[in-house]
């Protein structure tokens, strides 16, 4: 056996426990759920193939579009924020400041607690008669919001508790900010430009393609949210917070529907693709890399 086979070998084997977990927990099942997609399962009953029908029967669902609909406003109000307060959150944080390291410890410690806990927290926050941030408001005269008893606010309301988790990047942000050269700061302030330019210029061009990273794994982990919704709210009231992987957990094991939840489940992963195509795609007009100087 030539070397270079032995080693190809030799790396097969050493990964074989992990590409055997994944064939089995996650590619089987996900070829599963294709093939159940194109039939009829409730579950107690064998599957019976019904071909394209639960296709066509989700194009004429109403609720689909309330889910798409909802998670989509979820998805241009929360990821843009998560990413400006991040980033900046990032910045203070790479200050030379007393009691750094126990900042970013509090600032991260969110990104480790359990989501189920955290809903339940912040149902007892956004409660409108004696939750927290309602009597607060009314200590300065405002009458807050029934945030989530109300259909115009319960998006807003979960908007306003994700934020709670910004700091999950903070490792990322840091990661980019340091890995900036200093001589290019240097170098902006020989030329005279003050720290507005050298945040626009320096700053954000160097940080793109961090910026890049958390805005495609944003979208993507937004288009998956559940827990949040399940548990404070249930979709409601009247729909008004049906995110997709919600209506998906509803015909998958309330109505035990499991072929038209896996028809579901596959709309929303050609939806994630194309947003996130959509989104690599551009990002010839506004990443940088270092190494773009040499292509030119």
């Amino acid at each position: 056996m030539r070397l270079s086979t032995r080693e190809a070998v030799e790396g097969y084997i050493a990964i074989s426990p992990w590409l055997i977990g994944f064939i089995a927990f996650v590619g089987g099942p996900i070829v599963a759920s294709l093939v159940i997609s194109f039939a009829e399962w409730p579950l107690i009953e064998p599957p019976r193939l019904v071909g394209l029908f639960n296709y066509s029967r989700l194009v004429h669902d109403p609720l689909v579009f309330q889910a798409l609909k909802v998670t989509t406003a979820y998805t241009l109000s929360a990821v843009p924020l998560h990413i400006i307060f991040g980033f900046f959150l990032a910045i203070l944080l790479n200050q030379r400041v007393k009691g750094l390291a126990i900042w970013r410890s509090i600032y991260y410690l969110p990104a480790v607690v359990s989501g189920v806990a955290v809903a339940v927290v912040w149902i007892w926050v956004l409660q409108p008669d004696f939750g927290i941030l309602n009597t607060l408001l009314r200590q300065v005269g405002i009458r807050g919001p029934n945030w989530l008893f109300s259909r115009t606010w319960v998006i807003p309301a979960l908007v306003v508790m994700s934020l709670w988790g910004v700091g999950g990047g903070l490792t990322v942000y840091l990661a980019g900010l340091q890995g900036i050269p200093t001589e290019l700061y240097e170098a902006a302030a020989i030329d005279g430009a003050n720290a507005l330019v050298r945040f626009t210029h320096v700053t954000v061009p160097m940080m793109s393609p961090v910026l890049f990273l958390q805005l495609v794994t944003g979208l993507i982990g937004s288009f998956q949210v559940f827990t949040s919704a399940y548990v404070m709210t249930g979709g409601g009231p009247g729909n008004a917070s049906l995110f997709f992987v919600l209506y998906i957990y509803r015909h998958a094991f309330q109505y035990f529907e499991m072929g038209y939840a896996s028809a579901l489940a596959w709309v929303l992963t050609l939806l994630i693709v194309l947003v996130t195509l959509l989104v690599v795609g551009s990002a010839r007009y506004w990443v940088y890399y270092e190494t773009d100087t040499a292509q030119l």
